[in-house]
């Protein structure tokens, strides 16, 4: 599984002319997966974003969770994170799980942030073409990979 996430004044994600979803201060998670993604994946994954430490303190310091500030968090999937981009100029998508594997992770990702953190995500919608708007605090984008816990 691999996110990239993005401390965010606010964002939104717009399908045919339509505001699908929309948050203020938080996070926007775009989230792929492979086909050996699992459950400990998404718990790990779940983990480490509730807890990252990216939002200032009294002090200016990143050293406040999106918990710690009651943030929002908006996840959209995006396949294109396990592109591969080694030989030509055409990616290749071939490592990134297919829908009938990525939905039900992607439905579970959405379940588990959610009972951690006590809030429901907002969401893109899986598959669909997305307008994703957003201004990034900082900026703050930071990528992470459940495959490579570095």
């Amino acid at each position: 599984m691999r996110v990239i996430v993005q401390r965010v004044n606010r964002a939104s994600v717009t399908i045919e002319s339509k505001k699908k979803s929309e948050i203020d201060q938080g996070l926007l998670i775009l989230a792929g997966f492979e086909p050996a993604d699992n459950d400990e994946d998404i718990a790990w994954m779940t983990k480490k974003l509730l807890n990252l430490r990216i939002f200032d303190d009294e002090n200016g310091v990143m050293n406040r969770s999106v918990l710690d500030i009651n943030g929002e968090i908006m996840i959209v999937s995006q396949f294109t994170l396990h592109a591969r981009t080694k030989k030509g100029n055409r990616p290749s998508y071939v490592n990134a799980a297919p829908p009938d594997i990525a939905v039900p992770l992607y439905e579970k990702f959405i379940g588990t942030v959610e009972s951690e953190s006590g809030k429901k995500p907002k969401t893109g919608t899986f598959g669909a073409h997305m307008m994703v708007e957003l201004v990034n605090d900082g900026p703050v984008t930071i990528i992470i990979d459940s495959k490579r816990k570095e």
